[in-house]
């Protein structure tokens, strides 16, 4: 079990940064979202994950008739509160208002999941490789690529 842990701790860190630069980003994007410096954003996006580790599951199954009501469109409300109890717990960072909490935690949202996108299982950069034939398309050079070769007719294998 601490194998594990420790064997997956560099894409914890990977995905650690990947929010951070999410909520600087959204920060720089968003007037009413401030932060004071760098550690306020590392601090911000750890308390995120904590949140939404522990209390977005229960909040989510309290809510789960209005969500089901609201098609789902509930779970941007509890994203924003979410994000407006890290702000009251992390001093530098700072959402001023409940759309500007809504508008940021659907920004840090999009901005995670777009760079996450390419963070792989153990923190590696993954990529798929398209190639238009050729021997070389064969060979594998990283457990996290994908090689395709063009066979015609929108086919790849």
């Amino acid at each position: 079990m601490l194998f594990y842990w420790v064997k997956s701790m560099p894409g914890i860190l990977i995905r650690w940064l990947t929010t951070t630069a999410a909520i600087v980003a959204t920060a720089y994007l968003l007037d009413g979202i401030q932060i004071s410096g760098f550690f306020s954003a590392v601090f911000a996006a750890a308390m995120l994950g904590f949140l939404n580790a522990f209390f977005r599951p229960i909040a989510l199954l309290l809510t789960l008739p209005i969500n089901i009501l609201s098609l789902g469109l509930f779970t941007f409300i509890i994203n924003a509160l979410m994000l407006k109890m890290a702000s009251g717990v992390i001093p530098g960072f700072n959402v001023h208002g409940f759309w500007t909490a809504i508008f940021g935690s659907f920004l840090i949202s999009v901005i995670s999941w777009l760079l996450n996108a390419f963070i792989g299982e153990r923190g590696s950069v993954s990529s798929i490789n398209l190639k238009q034939g050729g021997a070389d398309a064969r060979t594998r050079d990283q457990d996290d690529t994908i090689d395709l070769e063009h066979k015609g007719d929108n086919k790849w294998e």
